[in-house]
């Protein structure tokens, strides 16, 4: 187990850490398309549900 650990802090010292800008840039990226993704799937459903509930009606 102690060699696990030290060689995770080891592969952790190598790792390349985004800046503070990039950190943003991509946070906002994430949740500009986890919106428009969330939006478009709302949409859809949106239009299956009136599209049965027209089905059932007839």
């Amino acid at each position: 187990m102690r060699k696990f650990l030290e060689e995770v802090l080891d592969q952790l010292k190598q790792v390349t850490w985004p800046d503070k800008n990039t950190l943003f840039r991509l946070t906002m990226v994430v949740i500009l398309v986890s919106l428009t993704v969330g939006v478009i799937l709302g949409g859809f459903d949106f239009l299956l549900t009136q599209g049965i509930k027209v089905l059932v009606r007839h």
